[in-house]
Parts: C-alpha cells; structure tokens; sequence
C-alpha cells in the first residue's frame, strides 16, 4: 500500500511538472509573438527611423555628376520598397540651387543595403550634393 501511495504521489509531481513547462513554452511563445507583432507595426509605421542613405557624387566625361550609394535598412522584420530620394544641389556659399527627386526601386530586406546610382547634368555652380530619404513603401 505504501508503494502504491508513493508511486501515485510522485506521478503526480511529474505530471504537474510537466504541465507547468508546457504552459511556460507556450506563453513564451506568446510573448515572442506579440512582441514580433509589435515590432512589425513600429517598423511599418516610421520606415524613415530604418533607413539610411549614404553618397558620394564625381564628375564624368559627358560633365555630369554621378551619384552613387546605398540605402541601408536597419529594421530588424520589416522589408521596404520604392525608397524616394531627395537630391539638393548646393553652392560654395550653401544656397540651394535645385532639388531633384530619385526613386531606387527595389526591395532592400531586414538588416540589408542595396546600391543606387543616378546620373544629373548639376546646375551651374554646384559644390555639394545632399541626399536624403523622404519616404518608402513596406514590402508585403
């Protein structure tokens, strides 16, 4: 009877134990999901906060400027699309003298860059170009 009773109670422990750990794996889970989730609607709503661009612009021999660089996505799920560029061309004295919009399309993915260059006939007088990013789509 004593064996019975003792066989019983530790079954019973077992059991217990691993009830408890499947509940423990299926709320984490859970809570990886949710988190996924709410990281995935930070990044689709502000893609400007995870992307960056960097360039570097030289002249050809036709006397255009060529604007080369990358666009790199920092999110950590979120895929971007069809990033627009500003182009703002400027003087020695830091006047603007004309702003040009580019578009890269292509699909740059999470923790990923891809490169992009263009090709301007620059206004008379440029000393810098500026490239910034004004929006994107999110990749489904």
């Amino acid at each position: 009877m004593k064996n019975v009773a003792a066989f019983l109670l530790i079954s019973i422990f077992l059991l217990m134990a691993c009830s408890n750990g499947t509940t423990e794996t299926t709320s984490d889970k859970e809570n990886y999901k949710k988190a996924t989730e709410t990281l995935l609607e930070k990044e689709k709503k502000n893609p400007m906060s995870f992307l960056k661009v960097y360039s570097h612009d030289k002249h050809n021999l036709l006397g255009q400027t060529v604007i080369k660089g990358n666009v790199d996505n920092s999110a950590k799920v979120c895929s971007y699309k069809d990033v627009q560029l500003e182009l703002a061309f400027f003087s020695k004295t830091g006047t603007l003298l004309e702003k040009d919009l580019e578009t890269v399309y292509e699909i740059i993915a999470p923790g990923k860059s891809v490169d992009f260059k263009t090709k301007y006939f620059a206004p008379k007088g440029t000393d810098s170009i500026a490239v910034k990013i004004l929006g994107a789509k999110v990749s489904q």
